[in-house]
């Protein structure tokens, strides 16, 4: 008999109490791996920004909307991955943490577009790029920037975050000077949440690329420009700490992180909330390419029709469904050039593929609340004989919920458009599954599938 991994609710009154920093803490290493950044970097994000709101005195409700801006500032950041390849015709990932170590001037950031454009590409081809850059660049910049933003703003808001939040994400990239973007806010027209957001970046990303000095010295060039000057003074104050640096550097700096006051003071989670962060972590992966917009809830979809097929009772069909919501999570570790290729994969980018699961697991497996999910997302690519990856799982090794999931995944990708080709038919997809019942796929999971499709598509009719 295939064995199950379900062990019931985690938000059941028998289970430990959650909280929502030690759920988010986590999961935001998934957008430092889209980002560029080193894992935790929105976590030290969090410390450094809540340190300076309190320093200016900053409390209560509006230290705790601080925080989860600083933790959340880059919940957008999948959504401009794709057009940063198309336009750049590069490697989004190394893009991004690249120019975030630029010193923020006009000349240094031409000179970081000219070394990065196009380099794997024709002449022809990275010359067409470049005059397109040089043409509508400031254009090019405000539209990444504010569909970054205004997506991260939309998903804090499926959150349930205040518009407090809301705003600090949306005004990230807005300047004191009034020389940022999306709005070109200038001074006390920029929530304080923003810029303070924006400030603990540059320190967290100068600090880890070179030392506390040159994250000082990049601040300071900054006052009055990017910054209000008040907030590089608390800065500057809080530097004086060595303690204060200490913390940035420890690898354990998610504990310093979960003591702030903001933390100490949630309220355990129901089960609808759980619900409600897979549902908008799903969103960040799925906007990372057009290829996959949607194909999170897709395969959610098609999961829970499985599983009501087999008769799973209600309870396990919820679990399953923020499993296959997050499968993929580890894709944001992967690169659009990868991801979106039109072409065959060489060696190098075959492997990047086989390791988002890896990926994916690893973050679910830090977070109480989605431990017993993270099998979902390590196995999803494995095959009943042992030729999938990344471990070679094979026959019962390979649980019934990563059976349900694999099969909803491999549906959908079928069913839906691909850089590589277009969408193929239902008929053909079950055709094409039902040859590598066995091997690959588990039979009676898609007969369900199939028997689901079709009760499914008589009700719509």
């Amino acid at each position: 008999m295939t064995v199950h991994i379900f062990n019931g609710d985690p938000t059941s009154s028998s289970a430990p109490r959650l909280r929502l920093s030690q759920i988010l803490a986590p999961l935001s290493q998934a957008l430092d791996m889209t980002e560029g950044q080193a894992p935790g970097h929105c976590v030290r994000c969090a410390y450094i920004g809540t340190r300076i709101g309190q320093e200016i005195g900053i409390a209560g409700e509006e230290l705790n909307d601080l925080y989860y801006t600083l933790l959340l500032k880059d919940l957008g950041c999948s959504s401009n991955a794709a057009r940063i390849c198309a336009l750049y015709l590069t490697d989004d990932i190394d893009f991004k943490r690249d120019f975030k170590t630029i010193d923020g001037s006009l000349t240094s950031a031409l000179r970081f577009v000219f070394a990065k454009t196009g380099l794997e590409s024709g002449l022809s081809e990275r010359f067409r790029a470049l005059v397109n850059i040089l043409q509508n660049g400031g254009e090019i910049a405000r539209d990444l920037i504010e569909t970054r933003c205004q997506r991260g703003a939309e998903i804090a808001a499926r959150m349930r975050f205040s518009k407090g939040v809301q705003d600090g994400i949306m005004a990230l990239d807005e300047h004191w000077d009034g020389s940022g973007k999306p709005d070109g806010l200038r001074g006390a027209a920029i929530p304080r949440h923003a810029n303070i957001a924006l400030l603990a970046q540059v320190i967290d990303v100068f600090f880890h690329a070179a030392g506390r000095d040159a994250a000082m010295t990049e601040l300071r060039k900054r006052s009055g420009g990017w910054f209000d000057p008040d907030l590089v003074t608390a800065a500057e104050t809080l530097a004086r700490d060595p303690a204060f640096w200490a913390d940035l550097a420890d690898p354990g700096i998610a504990r310093a992180v979960f003591d702030l006051p903001p933390a100490r003071g949630e309220a355990p989670l129901d089960a609808g909330y759980l619900d409600d962060i897979a549902a908008a972590f799903s969103d960040v992966v799925d906007a990372k390419s057009p290829y996959t917009a949607d194909h999170s809830n897709r395969v959610t979809l098609y999961a829970d029709i499985i599983a009501e097929e087999l008769g799973l009772p209600s309870a396990h069909r919820r679990w399953l469904r923020r499993g296959a919501l997050l499968h993929d999570l580890g894709k944001l570790a992967v690169s659009n050039q990868v991801l979106d290729k039109p072409a065959k994969l060489n060696d190098a980018e075959w492997a990047a593929i086989r390791s988002h699961p890896g990926h994916g697991a690893r973050i679910l497996q830090s977070i109480d609340a989605f431990a017993d999910i993270a099998p979902i997302a390590a196995g999803h690519h494995e095959k009943l004989n042992g030729k999938g990856y990344p471990a070679g799982l094979s026959g019962d090794e390979i649980c019934l919920e990563v059976r349900i999931v694999t099969v909803a995944d491999v549906f959908d990708a079928l069913t839906a458009e691909r850089p590589y080709r277009s969408a193929i038919p239902i008929a053909d997809v079950f055709e094409i599954m039902q040859k590598e019942v066995g091997t690959a796929f588990d039979g009676d999971v898609l007969t369900a599938l199939q028997s689901g499709m079709a009760r499914f598509a008589r009700a719509r009719h």
